[in-house]
C-alpha cells in the first residue's frame, strides 16, 4: 500500500519507516548483516536476507554463515521463520505481487524462488 517502507543495514537490523513522515517504526533483530528486505504485499510480514561478510564465505559452512531468508511479523517484531537455501550472503530479495512466493539473490550465484505453502498463509 506504499505507506510504508523498510530499509536494511549491517549492524544487523533493518528499520521500517513511514513513507510520508520518514519516522522509525519498528526495528527488526538479526544475528547477522541485513543487506536486504522486503514487506510482503499481503500478510504483515517483513522478510530478511544476508549473511556474514563474503571474504569469510570459502572458510565457513552455509549454516554457520547464516544465508538464510528471516521472516519477522511486522507489528510485534518477532521471528516468526526462515528458509534456507544460498551459499553465500544474500543480497537482493523481491516478493511476487500475489504474495505467495519471493526471490532470493545471494553472492553464491543464485536466484531462487520460495514458494510458501498453506500453513504460511495461516500464521496471520
Amino acid at each position: 500500500d506504499m505507506t510504508h517502507f523498510v530499509s536494511p543495514s549491517l549492524d544487523k537490523t533493518a528499520k521500517l519507516f513511514d513513507s510520508r513522515t520518514l519516522e522509525c517504526l519498528k526495528t527488526y533483530s538479526a544475528d547477522r548483516p541485513v543487506n536486504a528486505a522486503i514487506l510482503s504485499p499481503i500478510l504483515d510480514h517483513v522478510v530478511l536476507g544476508g549473511g556474514q561478510d563474503a571474504m569469510a564465505v570459502t572458510t565457513t559452512s552455509s549454516k554457520a554463515g547464516k544465508f538464510d531468508s528471516k521472516i519477522f511479523y511486522k507489528v510485534y517484531e518477532e521471528e516468526i521463520g526462515g528458509l534456507r537455501g544460498h551459499f553465500g550472503p544474500i543480497n537482493a530479495l523481491a516478493f511476487h505481487p500475489d504474495g505467495r512466493s519471493f526471490t532470493s539473490g545471494g553472492e553464491d550465484g543464485y536466484s531462487r524462488i520460495h514458494h510458501f505453502d498453506t500453513d504460511y498463509f495461516r500464521l496471520k
